[in-house]
Parts: C-alpha cells; sequence; structure tokens
C-alpha cells in the first residue's frame, strides 16, 4: 500500500474552506485549490501574488488569523521550493505588510523566516526579503513614535551597505529592478530617520530611478520629503533631477503645492522669485522645521544658483562678469560678490579666477545640469547662433586663404 501524501492536500481544503467563509473571494481561493491540484506553480504565483498584495482581499478565518499569513501558511509554505524564489519573496514581503499594523512581531517573522533559506532562495531574493525586513523595522519605529537602538541602527545601516555593494556586482533588468528598488527604498526610510537630508536625497533620486510612480506607497509624501531634501540638504544644487521628472506633480493642487514652485524657482536660480515666494509662503515654511533651521543655507543655495544660471546663459566667450553685473543680477551688495563668487568656486559649481583690481570674475567652467525644457530651448538658439558665427568664419577664411580650403 502506497504511503504517499500529497502536500498540497491541506492547501486545497484551507481555500476551499475560505470560498466558503468569504463569498466575494469564492473565485480566487476556488482558483488556487484548482491550481494546486494541477500543480501549476507559476500560474499559482500569478494568482497569490496580486491577491495578497492588495489590501482590499485581508479578512480573517474562522479562527480570527490574518487571511494573507493563513494563505501564506497553509498554501504557499507547503510548496515554497516549488516557486520563483523573487516572487515568494514579494508574496512574503505583502503579507508582512498586512500584518505590520496588527502584529509587528508576526510581521517580522514571516520575513526572518524565509531569510533562514538564504542559500536555496539566492542572491536576488535574499537583498530583496533583507531590505524589505529592514524597512518594515523602520516603518514599525515610525507608526510607534520610539527610537531604535543604536546596535539595530548599525545592523541596518551595516547590511545596507553591503548589500549595496552586492547590487553592483548584479545585472539589472526588469526581474531585479524590484530588488534594487527595495534596496533604495530602505536606504531612503534609513536616511528619514538618521539624516542628513543630503544622503536622503542621494537615496530617494536612486530610488525614483528604480520605481514606477505608480507603484509607490505615497507620491505625494514622497514628493514632498524629496523636495524638502534638496532644499536643505547640504550641497545639494541638481534641482533639475527632479523638476524634470512628474513626481512634482503630485504636489499640485495640495497643501504643499508651494514646495513645487520653490523647486522650479531653483532650477532658475531666480531671487527675485524665491524672495515673493518666501513672503507669499511665509507661514507654511514655520510649519516645516527643516526650512527654519536651515534657512539661512537655503538662502545662499538660491545666491549660488542664481550665479550659475548667470554664467550658463552667457555664451562661452562672454564669461567675462563684473562684479557690478554680479551683484544686479543675483541680488547682494556689492561687497558680498567676492565671498559668493569664492563659495562657487569651492564648492565646484563653477571654475576661474578673480581680479580683485578691475572688479570682475572670469569663469571658465560651470557645472552641468539637468536642463528644463526652457533651458534646452535656450542652448538651442546659443548653439544656432554659434552655428552661424563658424560658418562666417569659415566663409571669411575662404575668402581670403582660398588655398587651404581648396
Amino acid at each position: 500500500m502506497s504511503s504517499y501524501v500529497d502536500a498540497t492536500s491541506g492547501a486545497v481544503e484551507h481555500c476551499e474552506a475560505m470560498a466558503a467563509l468569504h463569498a466575494d473571494l469564492a473565485e480566487t481561493y476556488n482558483k488556487v485549490a484548482n491550481l494546486c491540484r494541477q500543480k501549476l506553480w507559476h500560474q499559482l504565483t500569478l494568482t497569490i501574488l496580486p491577491f495578497v498584495s492588495n489590501p482590499a482581499n485581508l479578512r480573517t478565518t474562522s479562527e480570527g488569523i490574518n487571511s494573507f499569513l493563513a494563505l501564506y501558511d497553509k498554501v504557499v509554505t507547503t510548496v515554497d521550493k516549488k516557486l520563483n524564489s523573487l516572487s515568494l519573496a514579494r508574496v512574503a514581503s505583502s503579507v508582512a505588510d498586512s500584518l505590520i499594523a496588527s502584529d509587528g512581531t508576526a510581521a517580522k517573522a514571516v520575513l526572518e523566516n524565509l531569510l533562514t533559506q538564504s542559500v536555496r532562495l539566492g542572491a536576488p531574493a535574499t537583498l530583496y526579503v533583507e531590505s524589505k525586513l529592514h524597512l518594515l523595522i523602520l516603518n514599525l519605529l515610525e507608526q510607534s513614535g520610539g527610537e531604535l537602538e543604536k546596535s539595530q541602527l548599525q545592523t541596518i545601516k551595516d547590511s545596507l551597505k553591503s548589500n549595496k555593494s552586492k547590487l553592483q556586482e548584479m545585472n539589472v533588468d526588469t526581474s531585479t529592478t524590484m530588488v534594487y528598488s527595495s534596496h533604495y527604498e530602505c536606504a531612503m526610510k534609513y536616511r528619514k530617520a538618521v539624516g542628513p537630508p543630503e544622503a536622503f536625497f542621494q537615496e530617494a533620486l536612486a530610488y525614483l530611478n528604480y520605481t514606477p510612480i505608480d507603484q509607490m506607497d505615497s507620491p505625494h509624501d514622497f514628493a514632498m520629503d524629496l523636495s524638502l531634501a534638496a532644499l536643505t540638504g547640504d550641497r545639494v544644487f541638481h534641482f533639475g533631477q527632479v523638476v524634470m521628472t512628474p513626481i512634482l506633480n503630485y504636489l499640485e493642487g495640495t497643501s504643499e503645492s508651494w514646495l513645487m514652485e520653490f523647486m522650479h524657482a531653483m532650477v532658475k536660480g531666480d531671487v527675485v522669485i524665491f524672495n515673493k515666494l518666501s513672503e507669499k509662503y511665509a507661514a507654511q515654511i514655520q510649519l516645516q522645521p527643516a526650512l527654519v533651521h536651515r534657512a539661512a543655507a537655503v538662502k545662499e543655495k538660491i545666491t549660488l544658483l542664481a550665479l550659475v544660471n548667470m554664467v550658463f546663459q552667457r555664451a562661452s566667450a562672454e564669461r567675462t562678469l563684473t562684479f557690478d553685473e554680479v551683484a544686479e543680477r543675483i541680488h547682494i551688495h556689492l561687497d558680498q560678490v567676492e565671498l559668493v563668487v569664492m563659495r562657487a568656486l569651492s564648492l565646484g559649481l563653477v571654475e576661474g579666477s578673480i581680479d580683485q583690481v578691475s572688479q570682475t570674475v572670469e569663469v571658465t567652467w560651470v557645472m552641468a545640469r539637468t536642463l528644463t525644457q526652457d533651458q534646452v530651448k535656450d542652448m538651442s538658439s546659443r548653439i544656432g547662433e554659434w552655428a552661424v558665427k563658424v560658418s562666417k568664419t569659415a566663409d571669411y577664411m575662404g575668402e581670403r586663404t582660398p588655398a587651404l580650403f581648396a
């Protein structure tokens, strides 16, 4: 007599029981049961993953257990060796997320238990689960309003550092993009907790690069945090990297839309608009501690960007600026020009020299930037003018030295 026992029999029974208990989800549970019977593991994954990723599908079992956790324990773990490792990791992460509000310990246990199988999971899935586990810990911290112990923070920091080096060895393709996304989401959350804002800004940009906006939990909150980090972060001057993405659109029409206006003012290096916005939104600014505490640094930043834009808008042969021109353009006193230019030189925003005798600044290089559409149009126009000059010069030389152009 055969002693074979079908490991999926318990999974099928669970799904049938849940289908009877929750009629509105019966179709999905019956489908899962049938896929288990037919041993169609890939199709099973494609059914379960979107199901547990949608909070609207969350219920309880007859015993009062979280239905996603029950599905994971009764179905997924019984066939986990048959499933794609990264898909398994994503299912586990969604199940853990569903537990955060009710049982943080159980949520962590789901991911911690899966990590004990890291050898079988492989590098991409293991990195994904580690990132999601640490992100979950940080979210629980934020939810409780407590503070992580230094040892916990150090563990997360060390893991992020180690995983980043592993990511650099991994090939980026459609199947691993989510691994990068989860890593940078965790790194971003860590930096939001411990700072500084410039570090958060860099991690957030990387997260934005690997994550479709429609897959973010809250694009509005992300846009707000990214804008504040850009405005207050030390040595953050590449505002075009943010403005040229659709993310700021999520601030439009909200009570934080004023941040979008400040970001555009920074890109243009427009001190006049910046000052008007500062007066108009003084009350909103006072509600943002980062902007209040870093007010002087933000003011310096718009002044430096005004200088950068002034240089950028000049033709390369016309970049000798008088102190008077600089003072008028960036709205500072004449006796402050030299200090501002020296600051720009020290930060690597421009290269050149100052002539104190003639009261001029000769700029030989200006930092590369991500340009807005208006700035691209302006550059295109200048390139066109340059091309005309080159053509005229060639014609002139051809007329005077025909032998060289024969």
